[in-house]
């Protein structure tokens, strides 16, 4: 069947058979070529139509980061199949939600998880096949099939009788913080696109297998993802990575873990990674600052960090160990590639939060107007171009976030931002947080850079509670740095100092832990439950 636009199993094939015998996946002392990587995708996809899965049928990801992972999604890309990505970190109820609102047909987890889907199996009777990867806790059940198996199968090049086509879906829930996570719908071909927008040599807008072969002559680069691969930043930032023929690397264990994230750069001599903002960047600093001599990060040149903001300080910390490092902050989500980009290098950076705008990135105001640099108003940041199409079986929501402006399709997944009179941007964060007090508003983000800006923060989450006078009061919860002590009134000046003073929090929370996701964000509902109850 003729392919319509760019499908990335054509293009991961085209790959393998260029550069077969360089390295595609490496895990501790697993280590997989492209042609490896190749044969076992084919290996999952044959399974999948085995089992009687049809043309853009629901696959999910339950999976830690580990090899698996990108070859399952490979796997479901050959095959004709639709990705799930699901947040290991769910519980019951949000599972059999996610699974349920998917359509989920077949689910590829992690050993660790089967006592959690012994819960709720029943709950999901329309998931019919269950590939178990082995995760050393016990044997696979008799209700699922050895993933293994699957993958070292060797049935040859397979795909589905429909073909493949650019067409087909790439589904990517987002975290659902602010209500039930919602499945973002990317064609093959946007996702490409929009990913592919980043490359020096760009590829043509239609498929062109011969310019990919022409483009890998030679193993790429070294990634690896520091953020989990069940989210938008670290799943990605890996595709991006092997579009170009370059290789993947994941951490042994699960949980982030500074040391071993550099213990594995050192190790395998990786040029890019990907993190989420201070909440990864703070760890690794501190890690470095403590043990300056004992590791060589000298083969890292790119970090790559969207999600959260990422600090001045900590992007000046991070050039004091390693000079030649280009620190990419990205503004992007699940709904949106490349809207902005701040670039940091040991000869420039522009600060916190101040972002160049794309080649298809405008700030609107939400009557549709082109905020005016210099102006000091505020307006929505809108992406043209390589966008999803929506949100899989929610039109009034896809309505909301993606709409038509002077005749053109925009992605607005709803950050705020302010135009400068240079043209760049001040992002102030998304709208669905933002506090109303007295009138103005206030938006968290901004406050909580500011306030982990001071010595005695090592994180913080601001938000508003009900206040008879003001409608809503800026409250911050901080975590401490290990043996500080918090002074509420030093905070609450530190911010007026550096910010309008009505954006100063009324009250400081001291708390253990802000409880950021393994992704960086923050559960402002379940911050604002523990606020309330101070």
């Amino acid at each position: 069947m003729t392919t319509s636009g760019w499908n990335l199993a054509d293009v991961f094939e085209r790959i393998a058979d260029r550069i077969p015998d360089a390295l595609a996946q490496q895990q501790g002392e697993r280590t997989t070529t492209w042609a490896e990587f190749d044969r076992r995708a084919d290996g999952v996809a044959r399974a999948l139509l085995d089992a009687g899965l049809v043309e853009q049928d629901k696959v999910a990801q339950y999976l830690y980061n580990a090899p698996e992972y990108l070859e399952s999604v490979y796997g479901c890309f050959k095959a004709g199949m639709a990705t799930v990505n699901t947040n290991y970190r769910y519980a019951a109820d949000e599972l059999v939600y996610l699974w349920d609102n998917a359509d989920v047909i077949a689910v590829v987890f992690h050993g660790s998880f089967t006592e959690h889907i012994e819960e709720i199996r029943d709950r999901v009777p329309r998931v019919r096949l269950w590939l178990w990867v082995d995760h050393g806790d016990g044997p696979c059940p008799d209700w699922a099939q050895p993933y293994e198996l699957a993958a070292a199968s060797n049935p040859g090049r397979t795909e589905g009788p429909w073909g493949r086509s650019g067409d087909h879906l790439f589904l990517l829930y987002t975290g659902g913080t602010t209500g039930m996570p919602k499945g973002v719908m990317w064609r093959q071909d946007d996702m490409f696109g929009a990913l592919d927008s980043n490359n020096k040599r760009r590829m043509p807008p239609e498929q062109n297998l011969e310019a990919v072969g022409e483009r890998v002559v030679a193993a790429g680069p070294r990634g690896l993802p520091g953020a989990p691969l069940m989210h938008g930043t670290g799943l990605f930032n890996a595709i991006s990575t092997l579009m170009v023929g370059g290789s993947v690397t994941t951490m042994v264990n699960w949980h982030f873990d500074p040391a071993e994230l550099l213990d594995t750069i050192e190790q395998h001599g990786i040029n890019s990674m990907s993190i989420v903002g201070d909440a990864f960047a703070k760890p690794i600093l501190r890690a470095l600052d403590a043990e300056p001599h004992r590791w060589d990060i000298s083969s890292l040149r790119v970090i790559v960090s969207s999600g959260v903001m990422w600090s001045k300080e900590s992007k000046e910390g991070l050039l004091r160990h390693n000079s030649r490092l280009i620190m990419v902050d990205a503004l992007g989500s699940s709904e949106a590639i490349g809207m902005a980009t701040n670039t940091t290098t040991a000869e420039s950076g522009d600060g916190t939060a101040k972002f160049d705008l794309g080649p298809n990135t405008r700030v609107v105001t939400e009557d549709g107007r082109d905020v005016t640099p210099g102006s000091g108003e505020l307006g929505l940041v809108a992406l043209q171009g390589h966008t999803p199409i929506g949100y899989y079986k929610d039109p009034a929501k896809s309505a909301a976030t993606f709409k038509v402006i002077d005749g053109k399709r925009y992605s607005i997944p709803g950050d705020w931002a302010e135009v400068l009179g240079d043209g760049t941007v001040k992002l102030f964060g998304r709208g669905s947080q933002c506090i109303n007090t007295g009138g103005e508003k206030v938006y968290p983000e901004e406050v909580e850079e500011c306030l982990k800006l001071h010595p005695s923060v090592h994180d913080a989450a601001v938000l508003g509670l009900p206040d008879e006078r003001f409608g809503e009061a800026v409250t911050a919860l901080v975590e401490p740095e290990p043996g500080a002590e918090i002074d509420a009134d030093e905070l609450i000046e530190h911010v007026k100092s550096r910010l309008a003073r009505y954006k100063a929090p009324k009250s400081v929370i001291e708390v253990s832990s802000v409880g950021r996701a393994v992704n960086g964000k923050l559960d402002y509902k379940a911050l604002k439950a523990i606020a309330g109850r101070d």
